[in-house]
């Protein structure tokens, strides 16, 4: 293999994945709260940066943003790795790299988010009709719920088979599984007050 061969093979794989797990670590709910005057959704509420405790701020605007800014994220990379046509793989690979940044960033002691948004904007970009499943799958149980954490659970468990039945190349499917475990991992503390009958909800009171 000559020297080009090899940066194209290896060293472009690389900086792709880097880049994707930089970008991955920035955090829209904390910009947000802070170009709205907003207290750091890591300091009130569930302590987390994503667009479900910042809307709890009551700001409406800066939840959408959020929740806008954490899928966009996730989706770019793995869609420049498309473009780029990029080996299925490395594709795979950039797409757990954002996701994994957003969960455990860099710019914020490796304390992130539960990365509902980010892997949607994933799984958005490798198949929209796999995004919108998903989207679906939050919605009806969000709206039967009201619970957002129930409803991100109910979408991660659902998403394994929806890529499995969706996606044309099932490569991609261990890389939905992944996040789909790890999405169950970051709601553990929700699942025991699900079960507590203690998780925070979005009726009206």
């Amino acid at each position: 293999m000559n020297e080009l061969g090899f940066f194209s093979v290896t060293v472009i794989p690389i900086i792709f994945i880097v880049a994707a797990y930089l970008l991955g670590s920035v955090s829209f709910g904390i910009i947000t709260s802070k170009v709205f005057g907003l207290p750091d959704p890591r300091t009130v509420g569930s302590g987390n940066p994503g667009a479900t405790n910042v809307a709890r701020s009551g700001n409406k605007k800066a939840a959408i943003l959020t929740l806008l800014g954490d899928a966009l994220k996730g989706w770019l990379p793995v869609w420049l790795a498309l473009q780029f046509n990029m080996l299925m793989w490395v594709v795979a690979g950039v797409g757990l790299a954002v996701f994994f940044g957003h969960l455990y960033p860099i710019y914020y002691k490796f304390k992130g988010g539960k990365g509902v948004a980010t892997a949607l904007g994933v799984m958005m970009a490798v198949s929209p009709w796999l995004g919108l499943a998903c989207i679906l799958a939050w919605g009806i149980m969000f709206a039967i719920s009201r619970i957002s954490s129930l409803a991100a659970l109910m979408a991660a468990a659902l998403s394994p088979a929806f890529a499995y039945l969706l996606l044309p190349y099932k490569d991609y499917v261990w890389m939905v599984l992944v996040m789909a475990i790890m999405l169950f991992w970051r709601h553990r503390t929700n699942i025991q007050k699900l079960m507590d009958g203690t998780e925070s909800s979005f009726k009206k009171k």
